[in-house]
C-alpha cells in the first residue's frame, strides 16, 4: 500500500465509488482466481486489517491482532517502507478434544506500506495495547502545517 496525498480528497458514497469504471477494471486486472487455491497458504490464513490515518503531525496505523503476543510481532522500517509482521498461533488440541467448526484464522503475516518521504524513521513510536496495535510515524517538523502571523506596518 502506498500513501498519496491529493490537493482535494474526494469522498464518495460506497455505490458510487464501487461504480467507478476505472477502478473496477483496475480491480479485474488485478484479480487472480487462482489465489484462494494456493496449496502452500492455508485457506484460513491471516492477514489483519489496517485503519491508516494522517494527522497534521504523523501517520497513524491501526491493526486489530488479538491473539499476538509482543513476541511475536515485528516492526520494521527500512528508509519509506514500514514492514509489520508476526504470528498467530494455531491452538493444539488436547486428549479427547475434536474441533466442530473452526473460523479463526492463524499463521504467519507480513504487510508492508510505503510511506512518504516527510517521515522521521527515528521516531516512530509502537504500542500493543488489549489486541490493538497502535504506530504513531511522526513527520519531520519542516514538512509539518505552522502559522504564520500577519503583522500590521
Amino acid at each position: 500500500m502506498t500513501i498519496l496525498r491529493t490537493r482535494n480528497p474526494q469522498t464518495l458514497p460506497a455505490t458510487a465509488a464501487s461504480l467507478e469504471p476505472f477502478r473496477l477494471m483496475r480491480d479485474f486486472m488485478r484479480w487472480d482466481p487462482l489465489r484462494d487455491y494456493d496449496l502452500a497458504t492455508p485457506a484460513a490464513a491471516f492477514m489483519p486489517s489496517f485503519d491508516v490515518k494522517e494527522t497534521p503531525d504523523a501517520y497513524q496505523f491501526k491493526a486489530d491482532l488479538p491473539g499476538i503476543l509482543e513476541a511475536d510481532l515485528e516492526i520494521s522500517l527500512e528508509g519509506t517502507r514500514l514492514t509489520v509482521a508476526g504470528k498467530r498461533e494455531e491452538e493444539a488440541l488436547k486428549d479427547g478434544e475434536r474441533v466442530h467448526l473452526a473460523e479463526r484464522s492463524h499463521g504467519q503475516f507480513s504487510r508492508t506500506f510505503t510511506l512518504p518521504e516527510d517521515v522521521e524513521g527515528e521516531k516512530v513510536v509502537a504500542e500493543l495495547r488489549n489486541g490493538v496495535l497502535t504506530l504513531m510515524v511522526p513527520k519531520r517538523p519542516e514538512v509539518r502545517p505552522r502559522k504564520i502571523n500577519v503583522s500590521l506596518g
